[in-house]
């Protein structure tokens, strides 16, 4: 390679060094002022802040100069209130843990799905229990067995569950419903029947029984029974399993509801103060309750949001603790964070992908201590195989090839990020405290209040995807016509019963029947020493009692909690899934469509902007959109649509063509089609809206329609 230089690198060479301090700094008015002329008269405010779910008003810029009070001084991850995490470390020293759930119905094959998550860069045991057994049934009572993840019942289960775990490498993540004695008891048998030691397990195995309340809007025990056998597994994980957590709190119940981040964490954080007091009132330490507890959250699709919730999340946690006399170190939050099961869709499933990076990379940045990333097909079925490894290759790409973990807390002194966190405090704090004036979250769900916020953010939720405000691709904008859906591949649930029962009374016919009987009358009369109760269903376990049998000794004259109104799961786009479903089953059954005809007038140029449009919006219900080059005549329009068939027809073209064009062919329409819908693409001036209606057009649509209930009403007058 040639040292000559060039005529270019000589000239390059007398240019003085450019520094940034020979621009003078813009202020905030000067900004605004250039930021005015581009909006070329619009209004700054309504076209440059953004008002949030949570109600914060999102500013345009952040700058030093208006928010530097936002941004905490002296302040460093691993200590203090732990807003900038809670390890001084960050991920540099240890990674979060990458906990990705398995769900099959079997024992064997969740075993087998686990040691192969771990294998390819998992790090945590993630089971997730069927509906059965949160519920502390079986096959037995006809309970739904496999739905929604693994079937354990026995001893034997849990012994093809966790065969061959590494419980010293890799912790457990199990929620285990309103309870969570049973099944630990059943597991502290399988580990010492394996001849390891209890201290093995770590991670965690627990209940959250308030959130199971919320979910599902009763328990099927009693929450005085719910508290005493939280604290009966908090005891003995702190002598057995020190590095076992047991007390599980469950924002998500709230977020896969609708509701705001606000309303998640406040939520939650008023369920883990009850959770706190119950056991205190139980004589178990603070020290020994901070230790026990694990939250998990929903990550949503407000990227910065999401970040500064966890940040948030960590400040109020720390100084609820140090109320409850905790000392720093006990005042740290766990959280494991899931990408958002409310946010996934059914078509363009794809799409989701691209929801769960951002979900995960907002996690990530937040400061949480695991993760797990959903499958893409999670609201459609069980994973298989594809699925599962590319949402785990999301978590491992974010570990490697982003290289995430570090540097320690990146977002640290962000003023966006700094002052969204301080908002959340002071909100999530109010709501908080409101629960509290009310009695408690237990009082407060029993009173309706919760569920009554969560669904007026779940209604606002729904009426901007039916306006189109927010967008999910595929569904309420930018629908794939040709899209096939994805094979739901249902498990045959009558199959699996009878295979399970099968199976269960192979493992009792082995039971001796005098050692059942004494098992059952040791658990009916057992001890309420604090601890003792895990030893007792252990014992159970050993007798080839199963959860349903152990539940009934256990539940001896107990009373099951009082109903409330549940926080049904929710989906944004559920709505909308719905209407395209309608009309495809129609389709199928009848071979007909909603028929829409663009009347496009004039040449390209003239109707193709609102044609495309219109396209699109129709396109959302999976109608039949009939389109055309264009009319030079309202005539030759008329007799187009006429010819057509069609059920709805839309006058495409321009505002200063419409006076002229749409008062005869609506007219012409309606005369020769007088069930015809018609429609006009564009919102008229409030002068020429009436003449329009006189005239024969029905609606419009434009960017300010009501996406959902035009489409549902075509449906309705369809007959579908």
């Amino acid at each position: 390679m040639s040292d000559k230089k060039t005529s270019k690198d000589a000239e390059r060479d007398l240019l003085a060094p450019v520094s940034f301090d020979e621009f003078e700094k813009p202020t905030y008015e000067q900004w605004q002022a250039e930021v005015e002329k581009a909006l070329k008269g619009g209004d700054f405010h309504k076209k440059m802040f953004t008002k949030t779910y949570e109600g914060i008003t999102l500013q345009p810029i952040y700058t030093p100069a208006l928010h530097a009070e936002a941004i905490p001084k002296g302040v460093y991850p691993g200590a203090g209130e732990f807003l900038r995490g809670t390890k001084a470390s960050g991920y540099i020293k240890d990674s979060w843990g990458v906990s990705q759930y398995v769900d099959d119905s079997l024992p064997k094959d969740a075993n087998h799905a686990s040691l192969y998550e771990i294998v390819k860069g998992g790090t945590i045991h993630n089971i997730r229990l069927d509906e059965a057994t949160r519920h502390d049934q079986d096959v037995q009572v006809g309970a739904s067995v496999g739905v929604g993840g693994t079937s354990v019942s026995t001893m034997d289960d849990c012994k093809q569950l966790i065969d061959r775990f590494n419980l010293k490498e890799n912790p457990l993540y199990i929620e285990t419903g309103a309870s969570a004695a049973i099944l630990l008891g059943m597991l502290a048998a399988t580990v010492k029947g394996a001849k390891k030691q209890t201290s093995d397990l770590k991670g965690l195995v627990g209940a959250d029984p308030i959130g199971v309340l919320a979910k599902d809007g009763a328990l099927h025990i009693s929450l005085d029974t719910a508290f005493d056998e939280m604290a009966h597994t908090v005891v003995w994980a702190k002598e057995q399993a020190p590095e076992l957590k047991t007390v599980l709190v469950s924002g998500d119940v709230y977020a896969n509801g609708g509701a705001n981040d606000v309303q998640e964490v406040a939520y939650a954080l008023a369920t883990a103060v009850c959770y706190v007091r119950q056991l205190a009132q139980r004589n178990i330490d603070i020290h020994t309750i901070a230790k026990s507890m694990m939250f998990t959250f929903s990550l949503g699709a407000n990227f910065f949001m999401e970040i500064a919730k966890l940040r948030a999340l960590r400040v109020l946690w720390a100084r609820i603790m140090e109320a409850f006399g905790a000392e720093e170190a006990d005042r740290a939050v766990h959280v494991h964070g899931r990408t958002s099961a409310f946010t996934k869709t059914v078509y363009d499933p794809y799409v989701n992908l691209l929801r769960n990076t951002t979900q995960a990379f907002s996690g990530v940045v937040g400061g949480l201590n695991s993760l797990e990333v959903s499958p893409f097909d999670q609201p459609i079925r069980k994973a298989d195989d594809f699925s599962r490894r590319i949402a785990r290759n999301i978590q491992v790409m974010l570990q490697t090839e982003f290289e995430l973990r570090q540097p320690v807390d990146p977002v640290g002194g962000s003023w966006y990020v700094e002052t969204l966190a301080a908002e959340l405090c002071e909100k999530i704090w109010t709501e908080f405290q409101t629960i509290e004036s009310k009695g408690g979250i237990i009082a407060a769900l029993k009173e309706g209040y919760p569920q009554a916020q969560v669904k007026a953010i779940l209604e606002e939720r729904f009426k901007n995807l039916a306006f189109r405000k927010d967008v999910a691709v595929g569904n309420n904008m930018y629908a794939n016509m040709t899209e096939e859906l994805l094979d739901p591949k249902p498990e045959n649930q009558e199959t699996l019963r009878q295979k399970r029962a099968a199976q269960i009374d192979e493992y009792l016919a082995g039971a001796e029947a005098d050692a059942v009987v004494k098992a059952q009358a040791t658990l009916e009369a057992s001890t309420t020493e604090p601890g003792a109760l895990i030893g007792l269903i252990e014992l159970g376990a050993l007798q080839k009692l199963t959860i349903r049998q152990i539940r009934k000794a256990l539940d001896a004259g107990d009373i099951a909690s009082e109903t409330i109104e549940p926080i049904t799961a929710h989906r944004w786009t559920e709505q909308f899934e719905a209407l395209r479903m309608r009309t495809e089953a129609y389709k199928q059954r009848t071979k007909d469509n909603v028929k829409v005809f663009l009347a496009n007038m004039g040449p390209i140029p003239q109707h193709k902007p609102r044609a495309d449009f219109s396209t699109g919006f129709f396109e959302v219900g999976a109608f039949e959109v009939i389109k055309n080059d264009g009319h030079e005549t309202t005539a030759d329009a008329a007799k187009a649509a006429r010819e057509s068939g069609a059920d709805v027809v839309v006058i495409c073209s321009t505002d200063d063509t419409y006076p002229e064009l749409v008062p005869p062919l609506a007219k012409e329409l309606k005369e020769t089609m007088p069930n015809v819908t018609v429609i006009l693409a564009g919102a008229p001036p409030k002068d020429l809206e009436p003449v329009y209606r006189e005239a024969g057009v029905d609606d419009f649509i434009s960017v300010r329609a009501n996406c959902y209930e035009i489409l549902h009403t075509l449906q309705d007058k369809k007959g579908m």
